[in-house]
Formats: C-alpha cells, structure tokens, sequence
C-alpha cells in the first residue's frame, strides 16, 4: 500500500517527502519524479494521464467509478461524507482489473478502515499534511506489509517449524492451576495448535479447539494453552511466557508437518481449572512436560497426525512436538547451557 501526501491547499512544503510517503499530490504538474497531479478530473504522473479523480457525493457518483474500473490505472476518490460502503463496493468491484484505488482520509479512525477494507484495503491512502493522520496512516502501512509477509510465509514451506515425536512416560495430576486460553482473530485449521511446554526447547503441539464435540461446540479460534509459566512460540521464533502474552501480540500457529503462519492474540481467557502433567521424552533423549486442563476437548496429536484427548493419554503413545539443543534467554535461542526441571 502507498501513502500520498495531498498538497494541493498546502503552502509549499519544500522537495522531500516524510519518511514513508511514496507520492505528492499537487494541484499542477511539477519537476519531481513522485509527484501526481490533477487537471480537473483527470489525473496524470510524469506527463501522462493515469486515471480519474472523483468525488463520491451519492449512488450516481459511485456509479460513475464503477464505470471506469477496468480503464484507468488509478481511481482517486475522495468523500463529501465519509462512508465505508462506497470503498468497499469499489474494491469489489476492481478485483481482477489492473485498476488500483487511491482514497482521501480525514480523520485518523479511517485509515485502519480504508486499509483494511474486505481484508484486501485500499492501495494508497491520500492524506493531507497533519502529524496525527500522518502517524496513523504509517501505522495502517506498516500493517498491511506485515500482513503481507505473514500471508507470503503461510503459503509457502520456508514457514517451517522442525516437528519430531515425544513419547510420554508418566500421565499424572496436575491438581489445579491458573489456564489460559488463547483466542486469535483467525480460524484455526484442522491439524494445528501452538507449541507449548514448561521447557523453552521442549514444546509440545496442542491442538486448537476446532474437533466437533459430543458436548459443547468447537471454538476455532482458540487453543487451550495452560498454566502462566508455560512457554509458547511466538511468531518471530522466540518464545514467551503466557503470563506475558497480551492481545495484539503475534503468536506462530504451526500444523502436523511443521508447516507454521502467524496469527494476532484477540483475548486471553484465563479461569482456575484442574489440570492433568504430562511428561515426555523427545527424540535427543531431552526430558520435557506440561501441565493442561484435564477436559476431553484439550487435545494433542498423535504420530498419525491424529487429534487425542489429554484425558486418554497413557505411557508409551507417540505424540508430535519440537525441540532443540539448545537454550532461551528471554524468549531468544542461546548457546549456553540452561537446565529446566
């Protein structure tokens, strides 16, 4: 997504850009390279027309971009009363054209809106000269590369997370303690969960709650984590304590074949529940556990890649998980020598 700076009420601001904005708009054509300009409804960059510049008033005004989708490279639109109805009618309506949207914003509430409008968004915000609509609309930038990327990992295998096998050797109480559940604001698949253990190189996969249930409806959305002092990877590599974990934090969701994306934390949900300590030994002889709720809908998954309750796990089956050789030093792979018991 681009960032346009619209100059054209603006005493001149000098040559260079502010940091992260791709494009000037002026009201008439200038030396710069960056610059786009605007002679009445047309707009041109470089001395060549590029596309339309429409103020979108009601229906008839809508419809008249509509029209033009298809035809122009840029579609610039600006509001008499903003409304999220419009962008999102035209950014349906551009999906498979080489037509891009570039909408004015005035108020910081709406750049998040137009950024993100049908998960797609806009392809540049036009903003005039205002720190705060400047900060916000960088933030809503940075967003949508990030997302980007994420989506980029996701669909690919260089996402990959090393998955071996533990084998359990003890299934014990685990009395009770503080759980928490992590919801994210995306669907889990089935096959997926987050890597979790009471030991930073010794992780287990537990399963997101997305296994129909003879008793309560799945919850897509969320895995059954925890206690507070339980370790969970994040989306970076590193890992965390769950007592640290906020909403908006990135967490790594990872599959049976070690294929991992990343997801945003909406909520923690966190009760007093009876739990079950599961200990294991993985496949470089290193000792792990973890303690989680002692309920049927807690899952882990077995070496066929089958989900298995925690409340049938007995000593000998094969589970999947992860693990390294070495140590964490605040969340962060070191080389040191670190014993957890």
């Amino acid at each position: 997504m681009e960032l346009w700076l619209d100059t054209r009420q603006s005493i001149e601001l000098g040559v260079t850009l502010p940091e992260g904005v791709d494009r000037r708009l002026t009201s008439q054509e200038t030396a710069f390279a960056t610059d786009v300009y605007l002679e009445k409804e047309r707009v041109f960059h470089d001395g060549k027309r590029i596309g339309c510049f429409i103020t979108v008033l009601d229906e008839s005004t809508q419809q008249t971009a509509r029209s033009l989708v298809g035809s122009v490279e840029w579609l610039v639109l600006e509001f008499e009363n903003w409304s999220m109805i419009p962008i999102e009618n035209l950014i349906a309506a551009c999906e498979g054209t080489p037509t891009k949207i570039a909408a004015a914003i005035t108020e910081v509430e709406q750049a998040n809106g137009a950024g993100f409008a049908l998960e797609k968004g806009v392809d540049a915000l036009v903003i005039r000269p205002d720190k705060e609509l400047l900060e916000a609309s960088l933030i809503v930038k940075s967003q949508r590369l990030e997302k980007a990327t994420s989506t980029a990992i996701a669909d690919s295998p260089i996402g990959h997370t090393g998955i071996g096998i533990l084998t359990i050797t003890s299934v014990e109480n685990g009395s009770t303690s503080e759980r928490y559940c992590i919801d994210t604001t995306s669907l889990l698949h089935l096959g997926e969960g987050m890597l979790l253990g009471s030991s930073a190189s010794s992780l287990v996969l537990v399963h997101g709650e997305t296994v129909e249930s003879e008793y309560v409806p799945p919850r897509p959305f969320r895995v059954n984590a925890g206690p507070p002092h339980a370790y969970v990877s994040m989306a970076d590599g590193t890992t965390k304590y769950l007592s640290e974990l906020s909403a908006g934090d990135s967490i790594r969701l990872t599959n049976t074949q070690g294929i991992h994306r990343s997801a945003t934390i909406g909520r923690l949900k966190i009760e007093i529940r009876p739990m079950v300590l599961i200990r294991w030994i993985d496949e470089n002889d290193k000792e792990g556990s973890m303690f989680l709720q002692q309920a049927e809908t807690v899952r882990v998954i077995s070496q066929d890649n089958r989900p298995i309750s925690v409340t049938s796990l007995e000593e000998g089956d094969k589970i999947l998980g992860w693990c390294q050789k070495g140590a964490r030093h605040i969340g962060a792979e070191i080389s040191s020598k670190v014993s957890e018991r």
